[in-house]
C-alpha cells in the first residue's frame, strides 16, 4: 500500500510540478513583454518586480515538487501566489456578463482546484521517490 501511496504522489507532484513550469514561469520568460502588458491591464502593483518575483517562484517551486526538494514549502508559496493570481488576473466580478467573464470564472474556479491541491501537497511528505528533504 506504502508503493501505491508513494506513486501516487510522485505522478501528482510531476503533475502539479510540470503545470507550473509547463503553463507558469516559461511562457511568463518566453512572452514577457505580453504579460507585463496583460498585468499592467489587469492593474497588478510593481509588475516588473511581480512578474520578475513571479517567474523566479514558479521556477523554483515547481522544480522542488517535481523532485522532492521542500515541496511542502514550494507548494505553499505557490498555493499562496496562486490565490493572489487569481484575484488581479480572473476578476470576473469585475466584468460585464458574457463570454469573457464566464471564461474568467472558469479560470478562477479552476485555480481554486489547484489551490486545494497545493494545499494537500504541502500538508503531505513527499513520498519515497524524492530527495526527502523538506
Amino acid at each position: 500500500m506504502n508503493n501505491l501511496k508513494d506513486i501516487n504522489l510522485l505522478i501528482g507532484r510531476i503533475i502539479i510540478g510540470i503545470y507550473f513550469l509547463i503553463f507558469g514561469a516559461i511562457p511568463k520568460i518566453f512572452s514577457y513583454d505580453f504579460m507585463f502588458t496583460y498585468m499592467s491591464e489587469h492593474d497588478v502593483p510593481f509588475v516588473h518586480i511581480t512578474l520578475i518575483l513571479t517567474i523566479i517562484i514558479q521556477f523554483i517551486c515547481s522544480i522542488g515538487i517535481i523532485i522532492g526538494w521542500h515541496s511542502r514549502v514550494s507548494a505553499l508559496i505557490l498555493a499562496l501566489l496562486t490565490l493572489i493570481i487569481n484575484y488581479y488576473m480572473h476578476n470576473f466580478w469585475d466584468m460585464a456578463a458574457g463570454l469573457e467573464q464566464q471564461h474568467e470564472m472558469q479560470n478562477f474556479i479552476k485555480n481554486i482546484g489547484i489551490f486545494a491541491g497545493l494545499l494537500i501537497l504541502s500538508a503531505t511528505q513527499p513520498g519515497k521517490f524524492s530527495l526527502k528533504s523538506y
